[in-house]
């Protein structure tokens, strides 16, 4: 049972961690929460039994929002942990990368 949890929790995250800029902590919040309101636009759209089209209209522009934040994370992840990494000669950071960027293009 204990291992079941520990590898539910290495799947999505690391005991590592970043200190964001005020800038960059507020910008990605601010992001997540327009995507929170447009999935719980979606979902009122769904419960009141709106027109597919206008659904899947909303859904894509969540998808796009939500594709955004991730390119903008990534940005900052490559600039401040990867670069930071790689001067430190942490040859790891780039394979970690690699495999985050593979994941992002599924």
């Amino acid at each position: 049972m204990e291992k079941e949890r520990s590898e539910e929790r290495d799947c999505c995250c690391t005991q590592k961690s970043k200190n964001r800029t005020e800038t960059e902590y507020k910008d990605l919040l601010n992001r997540l929460n327009r995507i929170e309101g447009q999935i719980r636009g979606i979902r009122g759209m769904v419960e009141k039994n709106a027109y597919c089209v206008d659904i899947l209209t909303q859904s894509a522009a969540a998808s796009a929002a939500l594709n955004s934040f991730n390119k903008v994370l990534l940005s900052n992840h490559i600039h401040t942990c990867v670069a930071d990494g790689i001067r430190q000669g942490d040859e790891e950071v780039v394979e970690e990368l690699v495999k985050m960027i593979q994941k992002l293009m599924k």
